[in-house]
């Protein structure tokens, strides 16, 4: 676990910053981080101001850009240079083109920055995208507010008490209990400590690959 990504941390850490051109991800104020960074996934939906720096050919004016963690930049060990940005123990963000160029200038393709994880602020609920079958369920929890990162989860029908979801992979929770014909509600818990509850965000009626929103956020 790396200390800078456990919580928020007002501390600047050194990293490099390099941007894509085709991922798909969860918008343009995103990133994709390097394994040391990305802790397995445990990062994912935390936040992140990142800064040009020691660069003054590429840098524009020091500009500071807020991005979210939704993806995973892998390792290369293909290479004859094994010491590659997103391999251990680098620390590595991987832009959208539009973020990269509020930091530096487009030619530059890699750049020194300075980075710390910082408060999220959110639009909105926060969102539960339900997915599952009649053994299963699976919910996408994002756009959580600050910390971000969600460290538990329980779930709960309106016809039984609350129920430990597992972590199946970064904020993708699941259990073997499929709550059919009941309204659902959410616990949750972040990295820093926060907690909060979501009542009957999902109504009795609520089918599968469906999103509802909390209405509240951290």
């Amino acid at each position: 676990m790396v200390a800078a990504v456990s919580g928020l941390d007002a501390n600047w850490y050194d990293a490099h910053v390099t941007f894509y051109g085709d991922r798909q991800g969860y918008g343009l104020e995103t990133t994709a981080l390097s394994t040391a960074l990305f802790n397995e996934g445990l990062t994912c939906g935390a936040c992140f101001e990142i800064v040009c720096v020691n660069d003054p050919q590429w840098c524009i004016n020091r500009s500071s850009i807020i991005v979210t963690a939704t993806n995973f930049f892998p390792q290369n060990y293909t290479e004859p240079n094994f010491d590659h940005w997103c391999n251990p123990p680098q620390k590595h963000f991987d832009l959208s083109m539009p973020m990269f160029t509020k930091l530096a200038y487009y030619r530059a393709g890699i750049i020194p920055v300075k980075y710390r994880r910082t408060p999220c602020k959110k639009q909105g609920g926060v969102k539960f995208e339900i997915k599952g079958n009649s053994y299963w369920t699976l919910v996408l929890i994002y756009n959580v507010g600050r910390a971000g990162d969600v460290t538990d989860v329980k779930m709960k029908g309106s016809n039984t008490g609350w129920i430990q979801m597992s972590r199946n992979w970064g904020q993708n929770w699941e259990m073997g209990t499929v709550l059919t014909v009941q309204s659902l509600s959410f616990q949750l818990a972040t990295s820093d400590g926060n907690f909060i509850e979501f009542n009957d965000i999902a109504p009795s009626n609520c089918q599968f690959d469906q999103t509802y929103d909390g209405w509240k956020n951290f």
